[in-house]
């Protein structure tokens, strides 16, 4: 169902697939690939976290190890037209942050790997609609029968149970060139670290990055529920990663909380990977309570410099209140605490100062 902006504005209408020819192909099956996602068993929603370790976690993660932020769907064709129809396990319209982060999917896509991946459009279910927990979409590209490559970014809350891919009939699909950089940048913090509250999953400042080093990541952002367990740390260190950042600031429930998990999960995730570039980041909206945010960001500069004393070489401080820059800070944000698209740009640019330094 339409809304009424959309009858007044077409520019507004989701296109259907009405006059496209279309052959369809489930994402499970090559030459498709899934990336930035642990467990995707065909028949089953996408998770974050193998299924039978989810009970080794708290009940918050085990339900936001649903949420697909970080994964994506890659391939290469020629296909004049890219369609996506997908179930998503549930939708919770957020009040500050729009259904084509929270339930949609961003497509991408570049002609040269030597060139950066160019956003085409957002893929989401109609506003108003009675079933909001279907995707069914398309886009059109001005491909003049060239090979691209293709990336379609999932939601980064709604999770998927099913997603199928619609081409043109008859057009050339592959498998995707491999990563720059295939050992993963490795993500895990809060809600910002997921993805809240980007405008689309393309906008999370883990994809931005991954997108400017063509990098493969994983995103281990949990809404509220990243609070520095022994148990993620653990899971975490199984990974063969090429930079761990961590940033989970926001979701200890205080300073002292702080102070007996930080270290201690540095620690855990540096005895398995003695190598490791590790890059340590404080929360971005200090301004939000700056004595408090103050405190923390010395307990989590702490981490920094008693490993910086025992000689390790590979480890790296961000300071969250740099994050947002200098000016007009105050607009980096939906609620003065979840970046928006702004924010989440700044972030990356931050970031990848050090970044660039590492990679």
């Amino acid at each position: 169902m339409e809304s009424k902006m959309s009858n007044i504005d077409p520019n507004f209408k989701i296109a259907s697939f009405d006059g496209y020819k279309l052959e369809w192909f489930d994402v499970h099956y090559a030459p498709f690939t899934i990336n930035g996602i642990y467990s995707h068993e065909n028949g089953k929603p996408f998770c974050r976290i193998p299924e039978s370790m989810l009970k080794s976690f708290s009940e918050g993660i085990q339900f936001l190890a649903y949420n697909t932020s970080g994964a994506r769907v890659r391939f290469r064709t020629n296909s004049k037209y890219i369609a996506v129809s997908a179930d998503i396990c549930y939708t919770e319209d957020f009040s500050h942050m729009p259904r084509t982060a929270s339930a949609g999917f961003d497509l991408y896509i570049r002609f040269n790997k030597s060139e950066n991946y160019t956003f085409i459009k957002p893929f989401m279910s109609p506003h108003n609609a009675l079933d909001t927990k279907s995707v069914n979409s398309i886009a059109e590209i001005n491909s003049n029968d060239e090979m691209y490559d293709v990336i379609i970014n999932m939601p980064l809350y709604g999770g998927v149970s099913r997603m199928n891919i619609g081409l043109e009939k008859g057009a050339v699909i592959e498998k995707p060139h491999e990563y720059t950089i295939t050992k993963p940048f490795l993500f895990y913090g809060s809600s910002i670290t997921q993805g809240g509250c980007a405008s689309r999953p393309g906008n999370s400042y883990s994809a931005i990055l991954s997108r400017w080093y063509d990098a493969d990541f994983y995103n281990f952002g949990f809404s509220g529920n990243a609070k520095g367990e022994r148990e993620m740390a653990e899971f975490l260190n199984g990974f063969d990663m090429s930079v761990f950042f961590y940033d989970y600031d926001h979701n200890a429930p205080d300073a002292e909380h702080l102070k007996n998990t930080h270290e201690r999960f540095f620690n855990i995730i540096r005895k398995a990977h003695p190598q490791l570039p590790i890059v340590i980041i404080t929360k971005p909206d200090f301004d939000s309570d700056k004595s408090e945010n103050d405190k923390r960001r010395q307990i989590i500069r702490q981490t920094y410099d008693n490993a910086i004393l025992n000689g390790d070489k590979n480890v790296y401080f961000i300071d969250g209140e740099l994050l947002f820059g200098k000016n007009d800070r105050d607009s980096c944000t939906v609620d003065g605490c979840h970046p928006n698209d702004l924010g989440f740009m700044r972030m990356a640019e931050c970031i990848n100062r050090t970044l660039k330094d590492i990679i």
